[in-house]
């Protein structure tokens, strides 16, 4: 194994009465994971649910708590939004953060059934709302100029050629997808953006139902369309108890206990899977870790594991879990 940095998502919750209050412990949880010396903190973008519903937003928020740590979405589901728009918020929180924002994207649309018509004018079904949507919000980060090179615009003070304002160079290269499937992979090593994997894949189109297997095959193929060189941050969830009482370490082993029986089997269509939870000490979970296919050498090199704190815990959990697992890096790049 060769990871050599770690991050974490966190989920954002907040009690329905108080969104403020649960936003602010998101808040301190980055400046803590910072403080730690994570590399990266990741929020998911999650709409019509105690989360993030705008991730640009909390992330331009997060930028003026820190200094140094990487500020990630994960992911911004690209079927809501208007490419152009979005980018304008994503350059404005990198400009904010000077320069930490990692954008990532995905397809699908959670609750179109409810929010779709809310978000739309006219019948969105005729939208191109998938992969070609994350490559013109990408575009958009480029900063390519608008209209010929003689078209310029007005405001107070200033004559300029027209483009997305702020301008941040380098974001469209900090810019990732959320691939979860053979297809999705094959897309974003194509696209030239970094690659996220999480703890649910689809192995569709591969001969496996272990979980470490079909997320190295996507990896792999992610690599062999055009990733190589490029960033890959695999995601789990990991629940160190180092620290933690024995009432909390059994109220950890419950909660994956509860989610294990969807571990054994794909589920529909797309023979989606999804990876165990790991709870224990943290050299325990080191130990699986080095295990798990999705980590070998033939798979190419992954450096970054980002853990993926569960949505049920409370913040003093978060920063207990976050705490332990510092030690897994030493431990995986000994390993090495």
């Amino acid at each position: 194994m060769a990871i050599d940095s770690l991050a974490f998502l966190t989920p954002g919750n907040y009690e329905d009465g108080d969104p403020a209050g649960g936003l602010e412990d998101t808040l301190r949880l980055i400046e803590f994971g910072e403080r730690l010396g994570y590399r990266g903190a990741w929020v998911r973008q999650r709409h019509l649910e105690h989360g993030i519903s705008s991730a640009a937003v909390f992330l331009g928020a997060a930028s003026q708590r820190t200094t140094a740590i990487e500020l990630g979405t994960a992911v911004i589901p690209i079927g809501y939004e208007n490419p152009f728009r979005l980018a304008e918020d994503l350059s404005l929180a990198d400009a904010l953060s000077r320069g930490r924002i990692q954008a990532g994207f995905s397809t699908g649309m959670p609750h179109a059934d409810l929010l779709a018509d809310v978000v739309f004018d006219g019948d969105w079904r005729t939208y191109e709302l998938g992969h070609a949507r994350v490559a013109r919000t990408v575009e958009h980060l480029r900063g390519a100029y608008l209209g010929d090179d003689d078209t310029r615009i007005e405001s107070p003070g200033n004559v300029q050629r027209p483009r997305l304002q702020p301008h941040t160079p380098g974001l469209a290269d900090r810019s990732w997808y959320g691939g979860t499937s053979l297809g999705s992979s094959r897309w974003t090593g194509g696209a030239g953006l970094h690659l996220l994997t999480g703890n649910i894949v689809s192995a569709g189109g591969i001969d496996s139902d272990d979980f470490g297997t079909v997320q190295a095959a996507l990896i792999d193929e992610y690599r062999r369309a055009g990733g190589a060189g490029r960033r890959v941050a695999v995601g789990r969830v990991i629940v160190p108890t180092d620290s933690a009482d024995r009432a909390t370490a059994e109220r950890y082993r419950a909660y994956a206990r509860s989610r294990y029986q969807r571990t054994l089997a794909a589920h529909g269509e797309k023979r989606t899977l999804f990876a165990e939870d790991l709870v224990g000490p943290i050299a325990e979970i080191a130990e699986r870790l080095a295990a798990d296919p999705a980590f070998s050498p033939e798979t190419g090199p992954v450096t970054e594991f980002r853990l993926e704190l569960p949505y049920e815990f409370d913040v003093r959990d978060y920063e207990q879990i976050l705490t332990d697992a510092r030690g897994l890096l030493p431990i995986l790049s000994s390993a090495a």
